[in-house]
């Protein structure tokens, strides 16, 4: 029998982490800002040591990050930082430098040592050297295939593996990019990438006399012509450069989203099945979370009735590029590429979350602006059902001002009191506890709504095909 698959989650701060476990993570990765590729982790040490003490108490893992790629001037940072580690007590470090992988296994042999996707991990016999050196666990790149990643679990059957299954692609190989050292002097090695794949470029023209004149593409002119590349060893093959009002997005990846092939991964053995995002909200945590758990936990239970769409609409409740299936069936096609924009569209949005319970009142924080009437749902963990509440005013939490519409701010919070809910409010802190988050439907219109739609379409296509 097939042991259950790892559901691994990103934890970009404190409180996110606790959303994920709170909607069923089986383990977190997290890091600090020094030497690791989370360099935006709002994690203090304190906090840290909080969040891996709540993880083991709820018989939960943790994994930190060692991740970078060292440069002469991080190296006396390291024996500090390892022995830091060390007091910290992780289930496991994430390392890709070899130089650190060394150095850890040498002066921390206590730590469990992962290999992280930065060290692209492409085959079996990657794997069986990073086994051979120690290593208790290998994350497979993004880049590998379906077809390879069974081939690797059969030829390694004796050490842990890790794969994503949903989140941002990068351009790159696993992240080893250097467009933006180029462009914004920051490193993707070490955690400060600027994602200059996102952003979008306008065609110019140099003329004879030297100057140089930007090409205006408007309503009038944008289907008089294209723009074509032709590759030197592909004669007659045009390649299309398409750009609108905006500029071009030539090198933007839509979002991995494995859920319909995710009895691929299950069916093999795969260890631990990874999100990427700890930049995302705590919303994004928690309703992958919830998502991804259900689908797990019904697949072990019966594989031969699962349907991967009865998953998807909370899936499609996150902002996203749209979704494509990544490397998993293979070569990449034109779907994979989102040619049209880089922001995140969706149809929902983060509502708040509950921060705390003061007896029986919930305080909640708002994240988005709430009118007088606007219906918002709490998700509840464990299951796919949601809680339902409309209110027709607001509590200021601190103050108790009364208002008719509440928008975020900084830490801006309501009161919910007991007669807001309509059943007994002992049933309402046993479905919604704390760091429960909740959604309101803002739908999508003109443009946006059409392409959010195309997207769905075009990725639904995919599977089935």
């Amino acid at each position: 029998m097939l042991a259950k698959a790892e559901l691994l989650l990103p934890a970009g701060s404190l409180v996110k982490l606790k959303t994920a476990i709170l909607y069923g993570a089986d383990a977190v990765y997290a890091g600090t800002p020094d030497m690791c590729l989370r360099a935006q982790s709002k994690f203090s040490f304190n906090e840290l040591k909080e969040g891996i003490d709540f993880v083991h108490n709820h018989g939960k893992k943790i994994y930190l990050t060692l991740n970078l790629f060292m440069h002469n001037r991080d190296v006396d940072k390291l024996p500090s930082f390892v022995e830091t580690l060390r007091t910290l007590h992780p289930d496991g470090i994430l390392v890709a430098d070899p130089g650190v992988f060394q150095y850890v296994k040498d002066h921390a042999p206590d730590l469990n040592l992962f290999v992280s996707t930065q060290a692209n991990i492409c085959s079996w016999a990657a794997v069986k050297f990073w086994q051979s050196q120690g290593a208790k666990l290998c994350v497979l790149g993004r880049e590998v295939t379906f077809a390879e990643t069974k081939e690797i679990r059969a030829k390694c059957p004796d050490i842990l593996l890790e794969t994503f299954m949903h989140g941002a692609m990068c351009m790159s190989y696993s992240g080893r990019c250097l467009i933006s050292n180029y462009l914004a002097d920051r490193s993707a090695n070490q955690g400060k990438c600027a994602h200059c794949c996102r952003w979008h470029y306008k065609l110019h023209l140099r003329l004879k006399d030297g100057s140089i004149k930007e090409i205006i593409i408007d309503e009038h002119n944008k289907n008089s012509f294209e723009f074509l590349l032709e590759e030197e060893f592909r004669p007659g093959e045009y390649y299309e450069v398409v750009e609108d009002e905006h500029g071009g997005y030539i090198l933007n990846s839509k979002d991995m989203c494995l859920m319909p092939r995710l009895p691929d991964l299950l069916s093999i053995g795969l260890d631990s099945l990874k999100v990427e995002g700890r930049n995302k909200t705590e919303y994004y945590a928690g309703t992958i979370a919830r998502a991804y758990r259900q689908a797990i936990d019904d697949w072990y239970a019966n594989p031969d009735t699962w349907d991967y769409n009865r998953y998807m609409p909370e899936l499609y409740t996150l902002q996203n590029r749209g979704y494509c299936l990544g490397f998993h069936d293979g070569k990449l096609t034109n779907i994979s590429q989102n040619y049209e924009y880089t922001r995140t569209l969706g149809d929902w949005l983060f509502a708040g979350s509950i921060i705390e319970w003061q007896n029986d009142d919930a305080i909640f924080e708002i994240r988005n602006f709430i009118n007088s009437g606007e219906e918002i749902e709490f998700l509840l963990p464990g299951s796919l059902q949601t809680l339902k509440l409309r209110l027709s005013e607001f509590e200021d939490a601190t103050t108790g001002e009364i208002s008719s519409k509440v928008s975020a701010g900084q830490g801006k919070s309501i009161r919910l009191r007991p007669t807001v809910w309509g059943i007994p409010v002992s049933e309402v802190k046993k479905k919604l506890p704390q760091y429960v988050i909740a959604r309101k439907f803002a739908p999508l219109t003109g443009d946006n709504k059409t392409m959010l739609e195309h997207k769905e379409h075009e990725f639904s296509d995919l599977c089935r095909g």
